[in-house]
Order: structure tokens, then sequence, then C-alpha cells
């Protein structure tokens, strides 16, 4: 399993930046972002996050090539995103603006 030195503190200092989003740990380890009771995603440690998001868009990523289905759960809404090199980090951070930016709008 690869990884990215301080992957998952950089992260963190940048998604809590946002209005409303609070950290705590995960129940499977690493860290959980949430906006109010909504979960926005999780990072574990410096190699992986994984994001929920509606099916139609968790499609399209995958087509894209921006993540991958998730590793537990491949046939929901989750998808997995490996750390596998620096700019990696940016790469997540986008997918948390991403479902950040979903779960900002009304329902």
């Amino acid at each position: 399993m690869m990884s990215v030195y301080n992957a998952q503190e950089r992260i963190v200092k940048e998604v809590t930046n946002w209005k409303g989003v609070v950290a705590s740990p995960h129940r499977f380890g690493g860290t959980e972002f949430r906006l109010g009771r909504r979960e926005i995603g999780h990072v574990h440690g410096d190699f992986q996050v994984d994001l929920p998001f509606p099916i139609r868009i968790r499609d399209l990523l995958i087509a894209e090539g921006r993540a991958e289905r998730h590793h537990i759960l491949p046939d929901s809404g989750l998808v997995t995103f490996r750390l596998k090199g620096a700019s990696d980090v940016k790469r997540a951070v986008d997918l948390f603006m991403l479902s950040y930016e979903l779960a900002r709008q009304p329902k």
C-alpha cells in the first residue's frame, strides 16, 4: 500500500477550514468530516480517502478516472481514492470539495 507523507494532516487542515465542517475520529480509523449530520467523507491515514456521492456522480468520477469503486462496498455511492503521489492530496481535496458542495445544496 502506497502512502503520501503527511497527507492526512494536510487534508484535515484544508477541509476543516470550510464553513460548517467538523472533523472527528472515524469508526474504522482515520478522520471523518461532517457538515451537520452528513458525512462528506473520511481519510484513512496517508494512503486513502472514501467519499459518498449519488450513484450518477460516482459513476462519472469512476468513468473520468478520478476515483474507483469503494474497496468494500462497490455497489454503494461511496468511492475510494488512493493517495500515491504528492499531487494526489490536491485531487483528494477536490473530491472533498465536490462532496461538500453537494451536501450544501438544499434538498
